[in-house]
């Protein structure tokens, strides 16, 4: 659907250790997924870091050999690469990804869509050369896109009704990750932690002073860092944080812009002015993890502020969507986003 670029981060400075060795925030590092993760934990009987580490590591290898889109031998691969319209036994993993990514495909009018993995190839967003495609083969392969045409026939089962279907998991596969690595670090006794994985985060308690984690939305601009929006997180009950931004990946042509978001139902780039939407959701709100506010960021991006804004409102999704006029950035935040209680934005 898009490639993952870190538009949300930790502010540093703040998350520095206290003297102390037991109240000390110790940051774990390592790439994954064609990005990089950054984990901050810290408990008062002390961190095992170099198990931790191994755990974290572990984790991801796992992962990937389920999920990753990028490795041939990977369960959902081996899927896209069968060519058959009975049931494929892919996991409960793959399955549950899928059947949450429909809610929101279906919460989208179609705009967003796993399916939608050929139309990616063919407008050659999976390499470094654009190739717009003419409208007839454009048209064609439309035809082979669409979640109507994925089934989920039991609980580990995926079957596709067109042999062709291929099924891009990348971007809510990301979110599920930080979930699944919030998990790794909370089944080792950590209750106060900051995961992120390109950009995608969650946090859970707080800093060893009491003080609250602190992340940053950078500015939506290429190559940036200067900070757009600083959250606060005010709560120690998990929270994450997903952004989505159409201005890191993109190809410029004969004067004119082509996105990397694709919308599912015209098969073409996006070409609203709609350049970053941030979810929020406290993760209580959505099972306990932060898989649907991933998907929900990349579905809004790609309907964009205007029609994006009345969905969200509509789901209750906390977003905040920034857009170009005239060289200049325009905020606009949903109804959940501004009666966030826990959560200072500033």
């Amino acid at each position: 659907m898009r490639l993952k670029w870190p538009v949300v981060f930790a502010i540093a400075s703040v998350l520095s250790g206290c003297d102390s060795f037991d109240n000390q925030v110790h940051k774990l590092s390592g790439a994954a997924q064609g990005t990089t993760w950054h984990v901050s934990v810290w408990q008062s009987e002390g961190v095992d870091v170099n198990a931790l580490q191994q755990r974290i590591d572990a984790e991801f290898n796992r992962l990937d050999r389920s999920l990753s889109n990028y490795k041939p031998d990977s369960d959902i691969e081996r899927f896209n690469a069968t060519e058959t319209t009975a049931p494929i036994d892919d996991g409960s993993e793959i399955v549950e990804l899928v059947e949450a990514a429909k809610q929101v495909s279906q919460a989208s009018q179609g705009c967003y869509d796993l399916t939608i993995k050929p139309l990616f190839d063919l407008w050659g967003f999976s390499g470094q050369t654009l190739t717009p495609p003419d409208p007839a083969t454009l048209m064609q392969q439309l035809q082979h896109v669409g979640f109507s045409k994925l089934e989920t026939p039991t609980p580990t089962q995926l079957r596709k009704t067109d042999p062709q279907i291929h099924v891009d998991i990348s971007s809510i596969a990301q979110g599920y990750s930080v979930g699944r690595v919030a998990t790794v670090v909370e089944a080792a006794g950590i209750q106060n932690y900051l995961v992120e994985i390109g950009g995608e985060l969650q946090t859970r308690g707080h800093k060893p002073d009491s003080s609250s984690w602190r992340i940053g939305v950078k500015r939506p601009l290429p190559g940036g860092h200067s900070v757009q929006k600083a959250l606060t997180i005010r709560q120690d009950a998990p929270v994450s944080v997903m952004t989505s931004g159409t201005y890191r990946h993109y190809f410029d042509e004969q004067g004119k812009r082509y996105s990397h978001v694709l919308d599912a139902r015209t098969g073409k780039p996006v070409t609203h002015n709609t350049v970053s939407v941030t979810v929020t959701v406290t993760v209580t709100v959505i099972n306990d993890n932060p898989t649907l506010a991933d998907a929900w960021s990349t579905a809004l991006l790609c309907l964009g502020r205007e029609s994006g804004m009345p969905a969200a409102d509509d789901n209750g999704i906390a977003a905040l969507f920034i857009t170009t006029h005239n060289n200049q950035f325009e905020e606009a935040a949903t109804y959940r986003w501004q009666s966030l209680k826990t959560i200072e934005i500033h």
